[in-house]
């Protein structure tokens, strides 16, 4: 119903044609698509996490076994995803609760890559076996690198005592159903307010490379199996910043135009885990030897996660 009512208003309300009528046409379409998959998606997880308080969480990580705790940790990240506020005062507050170091990175680093919103928009446009195959590969990294990172004694490197942030709080548990469903509206229209710019500007890109650039072109320098294509991709995400939601519709417009799913999201996964403005912040709370070994670890882990993708896909 949208696609043929966004083609009407296109193509024949305001007949515009070619590259531009192409690109327009792509905007408001993935526009309307995507902010009401984030609505609804934001708004049945910001419920759902009110029933999980953050201080419970804290306490059940802390008491488990190491591998435990790392899996645990994967798994909340799906929880906490949408705002900039979320992740990184999460990790400094597990920090602040003497949760060990390694098991506080696979919370930082699941947090951004599966969030239930890039869940969502992979199924739709991707399908049910990339979606679920990519949410394996970002929990595992999440995991794998968590391990390494609490094996290698880095404690030392953490620089100052910080005091948890309180953010995207969950409610009490005595909240009646109506609180809840109150509180879960508010944070679902706080979040969008938070990541919508970053969502327009990435559909903006993706409309204009849909119109205006050749297909030829995206497979010349980042398409086809070239063993530089994925570390290509992770180069160009570091220096970037933007929510897994932004970089969607970027992502399916690359891959439309001949670059390969592997390149694709080694390079939003770039953008989201391992981008300079993050590195920025966590250098105010660690040392640049825990950053660097913070980046090369997962980033080494995104190019692997590439190559698989462009080899079994």
């Amino acid at each position: 119903m949208w696609k043929d009512f966004v083609d009407y208003l296109t193509y024949e309300l305001w007949s515009l044609e070619g590259h531009l009528g192409e690109a327009i046409n792509f905007f408001i379409y993935d526009t309307i698509k995507i902010f009401f998959l984030l609505i609804v998606i934001i708004y049945i997880v910001s419920f759902l996490r009110s029933f999980f308080p953050v201080e419970k969480v804290r306490d059940y990580l802390s008491g488990k076994h190491k591998l435990i705790g790392h899996i645990s940790a994967a798994f909340f990240g799906m929880l906490t995803p949408f705002c900039s506020c979320s992740a990184i005062p999460l990790f400094l507050g597990f920090l602040q609760a003497r949760i060990p170091l390694g098991v506080t990175f696979s919370y930082l680093i699941s947090a951004p890559l599966s969030d239930a919103v890039v869940i969502a928009l992979l199924f739709s446009l991707f399908g049910w076996k990339i979606t679920l195959l990519y949410i394996s590969c970002a929990l595992l990294i999440a995991i794998v690198a968590g391990l390494v990172i609490g094996s290698m004694n880095l404690e030392k490197e953490v620089l100052i005592e910080v005091k948890p942030a309180s953010c995207c709080n969950s409610q009490e548990e005595g909240s009646t159903f109506k609180a809840r469903v109150k509180e879960a509206w508010e944070a679902t229209l706080d979040i969008f307010k938070k990541i919508y710019p970053y969502v327009i500007v990435g559909i903006a890109i993706g409309a204009f490379i849909h119109g205006y650039v050749p297909a030829e072109t995206i497979a010349k320098y980042a398409g086809g199996n070239s063993w530089y294509a994925p570390i290509l991709g992770v180069a160009m995400g570091i220096p970037m910043y933007s929510s897994a939601a932004g970089m969607i519709p970027l992502i399916e417009v690359l891959t439309s135009k001949g670059m390969l799913l592997g390149t694709a999201l080694s390079f939003m996964m770039a953008v989201v885990a391992l981008s300079l403005p993050e590195a920025m912040i966590l250098k105010r709370v660690m040392s640049l030897k825990l950053i660097s070994i913070f980046f090369g670890i997962v980033g080494s882990a995104i190019l692997l996660v590439g190559y698989i993708f462009n080899a079994i896909l």
